[in-house]
């Protein structure tokens, strides 16, 4: 039963650390379709979903073993950031850098919060005010940190973000529902990980 439990915890860092990367890396391209340039990126489609892998781990395991989830897929996530999409010789690329590493932990420590406390209520209560209040939080750090003074639009591109990590945070509440359907809680007091 031990392994199953590490196999599980495994795939969710490993998820969060290819979620944070891909997203670091589509963060600098804006969807030229439709006159989105100025509102979107690529990166808004993928963020989401390291939302539902805090969210899940926090179901599985409880909000201690979830922001361990965090901080391994943060520095796994911002090490593959830093060796294959940061342009040293580019101070955007390095901001992106850091406002990623600064949104991504304070907003899914939130996001561990928000959902502890209300893990009681029905199913769809916690995942979807955690993701929307911490997506906001991401959000707004983010482009922040990494566009501002920089002559980029940051304010409308963070709009148009905030948006899209809306509405997939609302889909990402069918395969939440499909997940924690087929995983059982750890059922220690504390949810750790070998208990």
């Amino acid at each position: 039963m031990t392994k199953i439990k590490n196999t599980f915890y495994f795939i969710l860092v490993a998820l969060m650390a290819l979620v944070v990367s891909l997203s670091n890396y589509l963060v600098q391209f804006p969807i030229k379709y439709a006159e989105l340039q100025n509102v979107l990126t690529y990166g808004a489609f993928t963020y989401p979903i390291a939302f539902l892998i805090t969210d899940l781990a926090n179901r599985r395991y409880g909000k201690t073993t979830a922001r361990k989830i965090v901080y391994v897929g943060f520095v796994l996530g911002i090490s593959l950031t830093l060796l294959f999409s940061t342009d040293f010789s580019n101070l955007i690329s390095k901001r992106i850098a850091i406002g990623s590493g600064a949104a991504f932990l304070i907003a899914q420590l939130f996001d561990v919060h928000i959902f502890h406390k209300l893990r009681k209520k029905v199913w769809f209560i916690a995942p979807l005010a955690s993701s929307l209040i911490a997506s906001s939080i991401d959000t707004f750090l983010f482009f922040s940190i990494s566009f501002y003074g920089t002559g980029i639009n940051w304010v409308t591109l963070s709009f148009g973000d905030l948006i899209v990590k809306i509405f997939v945070a609302l889909v990402m509440l069918i395969p939440f529902r499909i997940f924690i359907s087929n995983i059982k809680e750890v059922s220690s007091p504390e949810k750790k990980l070998n208990a």
